[in-house]
């Protein structure tokens, strides 16, 4: 049906036309071809040369088709689409078996539903559109790169030089409009836009006339890149000849030359297959009522899918390099020259290739490394722009008419480093100004601005109204304390953050390291009990194993209790005197050693942490023991804690207790107003500063940051992103924060925090004290009960009158003197044999345990 659209369409002219046009004689042992070109336009005279030397080369060895001679007829569309349909059909009624052309592609779209229905391949170097899917228009090829690569060329010199908006002018045909389509998606994928599209109307006297003499004064331009080679030299030593001078040699002329011989080469393979040139009429045509039109002239090619074939097969090095065709049926490596065109001239400064990208080197080069598309990889020489200038253009500036842009600021009651209003004018200063200021420095283009303030100055104004303006245009963007959250990000766009925040909770703590009983802390009742208990397990079965053959654990019962003991406790510090002798006892005392070891060691540590590092405790430790404490939980106001508190955490609202200011938050918190105040991370960190009787309790329970809204899709918006990573990278950022942020620390930390006092040691010299008194009172006890009686013995009669300097005198002698250790070991051994009843116990091999 297709095709009979088309033909209906000629009705009125065709019969006219023909009477100036006669068939000619069919030829035998000729292979015709056909080629449609405006034979009056640069291309169409370099065309046509190109493929007339190339007919001739190929001719020029009558064995190379069999016999056969290559010919090629000529029609010239003369600038109309309808000659150019005319010339194909006239081609169909003369058993063409290819066709090259036509010159533009809107005639490409219509004659290649021809060339299917009578399947007759069409090849083109010129009809480079895009949208002439092989799917759709599968007997069409292209022979040179399609324009989806120039496109992508030109998308990649627009990302390398670093613009974001772009304004396209071309020409109001299908080619020119397909070609901006695929260019704006190319653009999208690398976060650029056009902005305005220029149509003129397809005249080439008006595109002519009206813009080259405007772009020809400084532009970049793409022309299709061909290799050096002596094939490519030789045949340009010939063009002077073969034009006679008349007009230079292009690329164009080159993908001539080789497309005449991609026919050749396909023709000579199907030949050489044994298939016959031969054509059949079209039975769809049969119910057709033609008239005048002789449609049945128009024959099917019978082996056009066999000749197809072997055209796409084909595998050759040409004029313009090697010539292959992908399974997509793109040609292998299409590649550009990127010219600087200059008023008097042009200079290359670089290459783009579909493998590698652009470069300084020939693409043919890089071809035997790995593909390399990086940024960092991308290059071009230097540029000649408009005016003679080097320096790279701006790419878009905003509009020069007086307009600045609005943007919105934040009239802040408390925490004035981050945005504060000068002495009650419309200057801000502050660490987000400096951020902006600094980033838009950056950018370039010049960006005029204003800043208006936002907010009563009353209290702290909502940062979600503030936000919503942008998006309603009122504002062109907006700059402070920011934080990016989802239900922001919906309406407009964020730069990238410049700071980290959060939410977290700050609450009153009481520092533990005064208490006097801090050395307890590094174990738990139950830890110390357990290892009480471990000291007496392992005397106990040391003394078990040990008793029987070891004397030091022989005695009395009180002094074998004694000597457990003394063992025990003596291994926490490694000072037991008691040597082991059996094997068993050897090794349990070995691992219970290393067990005191390990325990000494963290105990040691955890106690030099604990009066070194400042120990803070709260009943508040976390957002999960706020929720649960259902104690009034503070919030600054125009923050989005509040309602992320009630949406997120379900906190209900009657809990929530608006604050201003770092002073009202210092003071509710002391007065016990609320619990704990929730509030981001920058701010908690200033108020930290000054405020030492409060401390983050747990980890953020959010992550996000601070950022600068601009509405959406605002290229600034992404090259503020860039400058603010910059920013980042070469140090400014953490400057700019050190100068408005980094406060003093508080007074009672740092040194002097490092320092131990009495009052985290007085517990421990008290329990020495307690035992040393202990000590001496039962000492001085049993001292007093010996001095008695050996006073009772020694007395006599004529002592009762002494005075008591001289009793005093006696006992402090009594005291020093050492005690006879042989007398009360005599005593003991007496009592011994009257307790064992005079019975000897010195079994043969038995040792008493008493």
């Amino acid at each position: 049906m297709d095709l009979v659209w088309l033909l209906c369409i000629f009705v009125l002219f065709f019969e006219e036309l023909s009477l100036g046009w006669s068939k000619p004689d069919a030829d035998a042992d000729a292979v015709t071809i056909g080629a449609i070109f405006t034979f009056s336009t640069i291309n169409g005279k370099v065309a046509q040369i190109a493929m007339k030397a190339a007919e001739n080369d190929v001719n020029a060895d009558p064995t190379f088709l069999g016999g056969r001679k290559l010919s090629i007829s000529m029609h010239d569309s003369n600038f109309s689409g309808f000659l150019g349909i005319i010339g194909a059909l006239q081609f169909m009624e003369t058993d063409t078996v290819a066709i090259i052309g036509p010159q533009s592609s809107g005639t490409a779209h219509i004659l290649s539903h021809l060339a299917n229905e009578l399947q007759v391949p069409m090849l083109s170097f010129t009809a480079l559109d895009p949208m002439l899917s092989p799917l759709q228009y599968p007997y069409f090829i292209q022979t040179a790169p399609s324009d989806l690569f120039q496109m992508i060329a030109v998308a990649d010199i627009i990302s390398f030089y670093g613009w974001r908006e772009v304004v396209t002018i071309y020409s109001d045909d299908d080619h020119n409009r397909n070609g901006v389509t695929v260019l704006g998606d190319q653009l999208a994928e690398r976060l650029c836009k056009i902005t305005y599209k220029a149509v003129l109307p397809p005249d080439p006297t008006v595109t002519e006339n009206d813009v080259r003499a405007e772009l020809e004064k400084g532009v970049l331009a793409l022309r299709l890149h061909t290799p050096d080679s002596k094939r490519k030299a030789d045949f340009s030593a010939r063009w002077n000849s073969l034009s006679n001078g008349t007009i230079g040699l292009n690329p164009y002329g080159l993908y001539a030359y080789d497309t005449v011989w991609m026919i050749a080469r396909a023709v000579k393979m199907f030949l050489d297959q044994g298939n016959n040139v031969s054509f059949s009429n079209d039975t769809k045509l049969n119910n057709v009522g033609g008239g005048a039109l002789n449609l049945e002239a128009l024959s099917i090619f019978d082996g056009g899918k066999q000749l197809l074939s072997s055209v796409l097969q084909t595998n050759m090095n040409g004029l313009t390099g090697p010539i292959k065709f992908n399974p997509d049926r793109s040609l292998v490596h299409p590649s550009y020259d990127v010219i600087n065109v200059l008023e008097n001239g042009y200079r290359q400064i670089g290459y783009w290739s579909n493998y590698s990208g652009l470069s300084i080197v020939p693409p043919e080069e890089l071809y035997a490394k790995p593909p390399n598309r990086s940024s960092s990889n991308q290059h071009l020489n230097s540029v000649i722009w408009p005016g003679g200038t080097s320096n790279k253009p701006r790419g878009w500036v905003f509009p020069n008419n007086g307009k600045q842009l609005r943007i919105g600021v934040p009239r802040r009651v408390g925490y004035r480093d981050f945005v504060e209003q000068v002495n009650g004018t419309d200057i801000v200063h502050g660490y987000c100004i400096d951020v902006f200021l600094a980033a838009i420095k950056l950018l370039p283009y010049a960006v005029p601005h204003k800043f208006v303030l936002f907010g009563n100055g009353h209290e702290n104004p909502s940062y979600n109204e503030l936000v919503n303006m942008v998006a309603a245009d009122v504002f062109d963007a907006a700059v402070g304390d920011i934080a990016i959250v989802t239900n922001r990000t919906k309406i407009v766009d964020f730069t990238q953050p410049y700071i980290e925040s959060g939410l977290v909770v700050v609450a009153p703590v009481r520092n533990m390291n005064s208490s006097p009983w801090a050395f307890l802390r590094p174990f738990t009742p139950l830890m110390w009990a357990v290892t009480g208990v471990f000291f007496l397990i392992v005397g106990v079965v040391v003394w078990i194993l040990e008793h029987r053959i070891n004397d030091e654990f022989r005695g009395s019962p009180r002094k074998q209790v004694m000597t457990i003991l003394w063992f025990s406790f003596s291994t926490m510090f490694f000072a037991h005197r008691e040597n082991t002798v059996s094997t068993l006892g050897r090794m349990v005392l070995i691992i219970w050693l290393f067990v005191v070891l390990i325990i000494n060691s963290s105990y040691t540590a955890s106690l030099t942490s604990i009066l070194t590092v400042q120990q803070l405790s709260s009943p508040i430790r976390g957002i999960d023991s706020l929720i649960i404490s259902n104690s009034p939980i503070g919030f600054q106001v125009g923050s989005f804690a509040e309602n992320y508190m009630v949406e997120e955490l379900n906190i209900p609202k009657s809990r929530l207790i608006k604050l201003g200011s770092p002073e009202e938050y210092a003071s509710a918190l002391e007065t016990g107003r609320v619990a704990a105040v929730v509030d981001e991370q920058p701010y908690i960190d200033l108020f930290l500063s000054n405020h030492c009787k409060f401390s983050i309790r747990g980890q953020e329970f959010t992550k996000s940051g601070w950022g600068f809204a601009f509405p959406r899709d605002s290229p600034l918006a992404v090259d503020m992103s860039t400058a603010l990573l910059t920013l980042s990278e070469n140090g400014e950022l953490q400057k700019i924060h050190n100068r408005w942020l980094s406060k003093r620390a508080c007074q009672n930390s740092g040194a002097e925090s490092d320092q131990l006092h009495l009052q985290s040691f007085w517990g421990l010299f008290l329990i020495c004290g307690v035992s040393c008194v202990i000590a001496l009172l039962i000492y001085l006890f049993f001292i007093l009960r010996k001095f008695k009686r050996h006073s009772q013995q020694a007395s006599e009669p004529s002592s009762h009158g002494s005075s008591s300097s001289a009793r005093l005198q006696t006992f402090l002698t009594f005291a020093d003197m050492k005690e006879d250790k042989s007398r009360s070991k005599s005593k003991r051994k007496r009592n011994n044999d009257l307790m064992n009843g005079g019975r000897n116990s010195n079994l043969p091999g038995m040792d008493p345990i008493c």
